[in-house]
């Protein structure tokens, strides 16, 4: 029996500009991502029993039956007998984070380990393995990945941006659950322009704040609109001493807001709960491409 656990980092889209909208309805999108040191566990074992089970503080509202992402990935990738999963839950759930998606990348990374396969294996992650994945989830193969990186199409094309700073976040959601559907419904132009062109070379956090400040959410402002509860935290963000950057990831309802350390991310996020102690608040660093490699629990003959 072998059993491993994962992490799963929350994904945190620093820039995300609408710039389409395809035939079958999905957008088309031009962003910029990064993963944060925040995330869920996801935890394979190949022996006791085949199914998922779900603890941790966000897991209240996961499904744990046949339609839960990581049992639609073990369905499609895993033949080799039974397969026990157990996501451990501390993301919230339809946060604009990812928190499924990166959990269904992690239960994939971790299939690879237990047949034997690297990362870069050409056994299992074909192109048809990546198109059941982003059938899956649009924002799977990126955090497959778990890397920094340029994000175009509807999420299938992925160019790693290597330079991106690590940067000091703190990741503020007011409790509020967003129908990803409902705000690009509520966005009024789906043909923007892309991303502005990047420095050669990002080099320092300031580089990358500035270059930020350029570039959009186009969904920031139909998310606000469907739930003003966003809006509110972004100006508390902002207001916090060290704030130099704030902005919401994907369609909502987290925000992130950019500090010069994580001292100070820290305070600033201890002093936001003592105002609404119901809020989710993590302070991070984006440096979950560090914190991918699987963890052995145990391993038996």
């Amino acid at each position: 029996m072998t059993e491993i656990e994962l992490f799963a980092p929350a994904k945190i889209n620093l820039a995300l500009h609408v710039v389409g909208q395809r035939a079958d309805g999905y957008h088309l999108l031009d962003m910029m991502v990064a993963f944060a040191s925040v995330g869920d566990q996801v935890r394979l074992a190949t022996s006791g029993g085949q199914g998922l089970t779900i603890s941790g503080p966000e897991a209240a509202d996961v499904p744990s039956g046949a339609g839960n992402i990581i049992a639609q990935v073990v369905s499609h990738f895993w033949n080799q007998g039974p397969l026990r999963s157990h996501l451990i839950k501390n993301l919230p759930v339809a946060s604009g984070i990812g928190g499924g998606s990166a959990d269904a990348a992690a239960c994939f990374r971790g299939i690879l380990k237990l047949l034997g396969e690297s990362p870069g294996s050409k056994t299992l992650i074909t192109p048809k393995a990546m198109e059941t994945l982003l059938k899956i989830g649009a924002d799977v193969p990126m955090c497959l990945l778990s890397t920094p990186a340029r994000v175009n199409g509807i999420g299938e094309q992925i160019t790693p941006v290597p330079d991106l700073p690590v940067l000091s976040v703190l990741l503020v959601n007011p409790r509020v659950a967003v129908s990803t559907p409902q705000v690009f419904r509520t966005l009024k132009h789906k043909e923007n322009s892309g991303l502005g062109d990047r420095p050669a070379v990002f080099g320092s956090s300031h580089t990358l704040v500035d270059w930020l400040a350029d570039q959009r959410n186009d969904l920031q402002a139909p998310a606000i609109e469907v739930a003003p509860a966003i809006g509110t935290a972004l100006g508390l963000l902002r207001a916090l001493d060290g704030c130099t950057f704030a902005r919401m990831s994907g369609s909502g309802a987290t925000c992130f807001g950019i500090f010069g350390s994580l001292a100070e991310a820290e305070a600033a996020g201890s002093a936001l709960k003592n105002r609404h102690p119901d809020w989710w608040i993590a302070p991070a660093l984006l440096d979950g491409q560090d914190r991918l490699a699987p963890q052995l629990i145990r391993s038996t003959t």
